[in-house]
């Protein structure tokens, strides 16, 4: 039971915002924010693209520490860096202080004796620190350093690396690594045409993968091995491979994010631009956490925030490196989606029927074929045959003209978007028909056509030659790889269709609300409960109606005010769970329970030791959904929003979302479809639906909080919320507040 204290619910959830302090954002869609703007929580909403083409296509190149000396491992990196040299079209200088020439190439002594001005040097010294402070003298654009033994070796690493960042800052140079290899001076195929692969790799030997698409004729067009990322990091090269035009698609291998913020605005500007970027994130498990941290020095960050905050901004997360080259493959050079429905197109019932099971399972939408679109088929397959999606024509139409025609068909129907072809083992000459004509169709259509080639050897000239041969057509080994590529090639242009920056739109001055909050704030402490629905209060968030009393008669008094029958709770700085120590009556309908129940409250705190500020008398709600919306620090995006299910059982159904602030309306809507309990909010055995809504605007404002507060609030925890039923509102019972 609940009074109408919730106000007229208008439907424009932004406007509500507005209400309590939200300034419109007046960026342009599309158009990034100033250089060096903010966001009112002092995060950057705007960072430059780095300018790398000096350092992927320099004009001049220094070797510091160059050997021809036999046995050396300076001399084997000298000789590839020759060899690159030439085929990029730069002038090399060796310099080393005892050697007049390496491998016929005039040395000099240092980096200050180079007659030419020089784009790129690469350090192949133990310590690379003297050498950044005469690079920057000598005006060099950029740095390579091989060299180990930095932050991956612990404290006194990481502090000689602190101190190899801090002179980079001075120099004015860009750095890459330490702790970096070769990769970036490798061999390109330039015979290969059509949208390339960018390469992104912590650890050069995880991209080897995915630089070996080129022998099955996928283009590759950079590679960056960011190594420990003393200064330039992931988020630089996103930025700068989103805006080249010959990049379809970013592969990326990370052990860690260096910043979190400038991972989003990198990822933003891929979103904006419409280019995937598909990413390995290691540290799932605490033991992959400590394997990244020990390889590359870096803070993995809590996964699950990790996971939310790269869906949030487009980037598909995948498991494996073999899904890692699958899925960039398809991204890079497949055309935008006619439509979202998938056919699968088999010679076996058994086939189709394994692969579509697999690919709904999946969430991939699988179109019921026409009526007039299956009597055509039937044209060309035996009518004893299924032909709904997926299709199964037998086997022997595949082997003459029919085979074709059926592809043909297929493609001709306006729900399906992509056919796939499951081929588990060759069986020529029909397997052979059927790849060129499945070819022969991708050159003909817009659509795409994918091929699962099931053969365990590989050698056959249908796959070598005629799949592997097309550029158009995404072949794949496994099953679940080409799943996984389709899923991801929908989900991001679903996700890029209409894409909205929240960046332009992130709040950049302080809301009203602010500076009553801060009024509000204990630094170093916990707030008590009172104290918490305070805070919600001043940012618009409806609590129940109540009184902080310290005597009975007070009680009583206040019961009368908030009407019965109420809720009574002890409230201190130190209660984080009042139920498990008795400290909550409800249902109170007297003023002798009320005096009663004051009584038992006082008593238990007083045995239990617990420091009181009074007793809450608040209103009783009885029937809502209960939910938890809260805010945590997160060490590597700084605060984030959570929302879940919630109650006294939130910890064992542990079924909750999260958010990195800047977001959206439709992100918290996503962020309610992601809870498996989602269908308590619809109304389950005859409830009524809730007011989902409301529950949107609460996690819209509780993000503004921890914006503004975020430099001030450890931690918030609204459960429970109850959010009544549509129409109705949503009230915080609870709350719990952290200051930092």
């Amino acid at each position: 039971m609940l009074g109408s204290t919730h106000g007229t619910f208008t439907t424009d959830l932004r406007a509500r915002v507005v209400a309590c302090g939200e300034q419109p954002g007046t960026a342009v869609h599309g158009v990034a924010a100033a250089e060096g703007d903010q966001d009112v929580s002092g995060r950057p909403l705007y960072v430059p693209v780095p300018d790398l083409d000096r350092f992927f296509r320099p004009e001049s190149v220094a070797v510091v520490g160059a050997s021809d000396a036999e046995g050396r491992p300076n001399t084997g990196i000298t000789r590839q860096l020759i060899a690159w040299a030439e085929r990029v079209g730069a002038r090399l200088h060796p310099v080393h202080p005892t050697r007049a020439s390496v491998f016929g190439v005039d040395c000099v002594p240092s980096v200050a004796d180079l007659a030419d001005p020089v784009d790129l040097a690469v350090l192949l010294v133990a310590d690379p620190l003297p050498v950044v402070e005469e690079l920057a003298e000598a005006k060099v654009k950029f740095a390579v350093a091989f060299a180990s033994g930095f932050a991956e070796t612990g404290d006194a690493g990481a502090r000689a690396q602190d101190r190899l960042s801090a002179a980079v800052r001075r120099s004015g140079l860009r750095l890459l690594g330490p702790n970096t290899n070769l990769n970036a001076f490798e061999e390109f195929r330039d015979d290969l045409d059509g949208p390339a692969i960018a390469l992104i790799t912590q650890s050069g030997h995880q991209g080897r993968p995915v630089f070996t698409l080129q022998e099955l004729g996928v283009r590759l067009s950079h590679w960056a091995p960011t190594g420990n990322e003393a200064d330039l990091e992931t988020a630089d090269f996103i930025s700068y491979f989103a805006e080249r035009p010959e990049v379809g698609a970013i592969a990326c291998y990370v052990e860690g994010l260096k910043d979190g913020r400038s991972f989003l605005l990198a990822a933003d500007r891929a979103a904006r631009r419409g280019v995937p970027v598909v990413t390995v994130k290691v540290g799932r498990t605490e033991a992959g956490a400590r394997m990244a941290a020990s390889h590359t020095g870096k803070l993995t960050g809590a996964d699950q925030v990790v996971d939310a905050a790269m869906r949030q901004f487009g980037v598909i997360r995948v498991d494996g490196l073999d899904e890692l080259q699958d899925t960039a493959a398809l991204l890079a050079r497949a055309r935008p989606p006619a439509a979202e429905g998938v056919v699968v197109y088999s010679i076996s019932g058994g086939t189709g029927a394994h692969f579509s099971d697999l690919a709904t399972a999946a969430g991939l939408t699988l179109p019921t074929l026409s009526q007039d679109r299956q009597d055509e088929l039937h044209q060309w397959i035996p009518g004893y045959l299924s032909v709904a999606n997926p299709v199964d024509n037998g086997g022997h139409p595949v082997g003459d003209w029919r085979g074709r025609k059926i592809i043909d068909a297929i493609l001709a129907d306006p729900s399906v978007g992509v056919l796939v072809c499951p081929i588990t083992g060759p069986f020529p000459p029909m397997s052979d028909k059927l790849a060129q004509d499945l070819v022969d169709a991708a050159e003909t259509t817009d659509k795409l056509i994918c091929v699962v080639w099931g053969s365990p050897v590989g050698t056959e000239d249908a796959y070598r030659r005629t799949l592997l041969g097309s550029s158009r057509v995404a072949t794949f080994r496994t099953f679940g790889n080409c799943i996984t590529a389709v899923k991801a090639y929908l989900d991001h242009s679903r996700f890029t269709t209409g894409y909205r920056s929240p960046f332009d739109e992130a709040p950049r001055t302080p809301s009203p609300s602010f500076r009553k909050a801060q009024a509000l704030l204990r630094p170093g402490h916990r707030l008590s409960e009172h104290a918490a629905k305070q805070l919600l209060r001043a940012y618009g968030i409806r609590v129940p109606r109540e009184q902080l009393v310290t005597s009975a008669a007070a009680a009583v008094r206040a019961a009368g005010l908030v009407g019965y029958p109420v809720v009574m709770k002890a409230s201190g700085a130190q209660l984080a769970h009042k139920t498990e120590l008795g400290l909550v009556k409800i249902g109170l309908t007297s003023a002798s329970q009320i005096r009663d129940a004051y009584r038992e409250l006082t008593d238990i705190a007083r045995y239990e030791g617990v420091d009181l500020d009074g007793i809450l008398v608040c209103q009783m709600v009885e029937r809502g959904v209960e939910m938890v919306v809260g805010v945590t620090q997160d060490a590597l995006f700084g605060p984030t929003v959570t929302v879940g299910l919630g109650g006294v059982l939130v910890e064992v159904l542990a079924d909750t979302a999260v958010r990195v602030p800047p977001f959206g309306e439709q992100q918290a809507r996503a962020m309610l479809a992601e809870l498996r309990g989602r269908a308590l909010l619809d109304g389950v055995r005859g409830a009524p639906p809730a007011d989902v809504d409301a529950l949107v605007e609460v996690v819209l404002r509780v993000q503004r909080m921890a914006l503004e507060l975020g430099g001030d609030l450890a931690e918030l925890d609204i459960n429970p919320l109850v959010v009544l039923e549509r129409g109705q509102g949503a009230v915080a019972l609870d709350a719990l507040a952290v200051c930092r």
